[in-house]
């Protein structure tokens, strides 16, 4: 049992509050997993600009100089520093050459994400200390996803801990159990992808990036999944300017959606939505099984 929120804006005036309204909705949701919590953020692409959003379980060790040291590759790189995780930006044309030097010089540095806008940030702990250690509630963008875990197949780790991201700008947060993710691991390592984890989410992320790299949207990826992959599950799914909700054909675990003319949001349980804004008046509905609902800012423009 998991719970997963998630809040994609159509209402620019409520950008600024992005990352209060998500961290109230997954506060909410903390007796759905204690373990771990994790939020997604979008927001505003840099402009030519790479976000690389990095972990590190000993970070007065490991974020010692590191801005001094990227900054033989990039002299414009800026690193911003919020307990165990970094945001680093560099030029987007840097940041595989980033990447590698952090493999090579800080071999225990985890990269969370990487994009034009997202910023990912997960942690061991209740979701109200996770928000707090990251200064989520200050955080304004255009869509986020959240999730608070507890484990079933897999420890109690960081790396184990939701959203899962396995491309730029891409996220997925999931509540319930594949039962092919090996078999689909196997498959994804042979066609190029890499895993951090055992998680079974992670495939299911990788599943997707793969996927997109063929070509598809998000909308054309998770009705692909709804094929490909076993068990139970209700995925959450973030790109750059996209939102993606799927069920399951049983559709045991449990989801509720809203919408107004401000914003879609989702949460395991309507209790998640009841403070935001306008909630009252909103379209609100049980999303079906084995039905995709997509949403993109890029195609609503």
């Amino acid at each position: 049992m998991c719970g997963i929120v998630g809040l994609f804006l159509k209402d620019k005036t409520l950008e600024p509050r992005l990352g209060a309204m998500l961290a109230d909705m997954l506060i909410v949701m903390t007796d759905r997993g204690p373990d771990s919590a994790g939020i997604a953020i979008y927001g505003a692409p840099s402009g030519g600009r790479a976000k690389i959003t990095v972990q590190s379980s000993r970070p007065a060790v490991d974020f010692a100089g590191l801005e001094a040291l990227l900054k033989h590759l990039d002299a414009g790189v800026t690193v911003d520093l919020k307990s165990t995780h970094a945001v680093i930006e560099t030029d987007a044309m840097q940041a595989a050459a980033v990447r590698d030097l952090l493999a090579e010089q800080r071999p225990d540095v985890r990269v969370m994400g990487s994009g034009d806008s997202i910023e990912i940030y997960k942690e061991v702990g209740l979701p109200k200390d996770v928000v707090a250690r990251f200064g989520i509630r200050e955080m304004g963008g255009t869509h986020g996803i959240g999730h608070t875990r507890m484990a079933t197949e897999s420890a109690v780790t960081t790396l184990g801990a939701h959203p899962f991201s396995t491309g730029a700008d891409q996220c997925l947060v999931h509540n319930g159990s594949l039962s092919n993710h090996n078999n689909l691991r196997r498959e994804l390592v042979r066609e190029g992808m890499r895993f951090e984890t055992q998680n079974d989410s992670e495939v299911a992320a990788a599943y997707l990036t793969n996927e997109m790299a063929k070509g598809k949207d998000l909308g054309q990826a998770l009705t692909s999944a709804l094929d490909d992959l076993d068990g139970f599950f209700t995925f959450v799914v973030g790109t750059k300017s996209g939102f993606g909700v799927v069920r399951d054909p049983i559709a045991c675990k449990p989801a509720v959606m809203a919408e107004t003319d401000q914003y879609i949001a989702f949460g395991s349980e309507y209790r998640a939505l009841v403070n935001l804004p306008g909630i009252e008046d909103a379209r609100v509905w049980e999303p079906e099984p084995a039905t995709v609902y997509f949403w993109d800012h890029e195609k609503a423009a």
